[in-house]
C-alpha cells in the first residue's frame, strides 16, 4: 500500500494525536432541566471523562480501535481518536445532580434545574 498519510513523520503523528473532534450535540430543555445528547461513537465508558468545575462542563472521550488478536494496525483512517467539547452551564442548573448514561455511542446527560429555578404552582387560600 502506497499512501502518503501512512508515512507520516513521528512529529506529524504526535500532532494528530493531540487533535480532538467535536461531538455532535443536541440539547433539549423542559421545565425541570436540560437533556444533552452527544454522539461519541467508539468511546467506551472507561475512556469517557466528564468534569464540572463551577459552571464549566467538559466532556472528553477516547476511541481505542479494536484490533484482532495477534495483528497490528499498519494503516488506520481514524484521524481524530478523541472527542472533546466544553459548555458553560447556567447557574440555575444543579451540577451536583447530573445523571450520565452512555449507550450505543450516545452520551445522555440529564442536568436538573435547582429547586428555586423550577416552576411551581402556588396555592391560593381564602380566609
Amino acid at each position: 500500500m502506497n499512501d502518503k498519510t501512512s508515512q507520516a513523520t513521528p512529529v506529524a503523528r504526535t500532532q494528530e494525536r493531540g487533535r480532538a473532534a467535536l461531538p455532535a450535540v443536541d440539547v433539549y430543555e423542559d421545565a425541570s432541566g436540560i437533556t444533552l445528547l452527544a454522539d461519541m461513537p467508539g468511546v467506551s465508558r472507561e475512556n469517557l471523562e466528564l468534569h464540572v468545575e463551577g459552571t464549566a462542563l467538559s466532556i472528553e472521550g477516547r476511541v481505542e480501535p479494536q484490533t484482532p488478536e495477534g495483528l497490528e494496525a499498519v494503516y488506520a483512517e481514524m484521524r481524530a481518536p478523541r472527542f472533546k467539547r466544553s459548555f458553560t452551564l447556567s447557574r440555575e442548573l444543579d451540577t451536583a445532580k447530573i445523571d450520565a448514561n452512555l449507550k450505543d455511542g450516545v452520551l445522555t446527560l440529564r442536568i436538573p434545574k435547582q429547586a428555586y429555578a423550577q416552576p411551581r404552582r402556588i396555592e391560593v387560600r381564602s380566609n
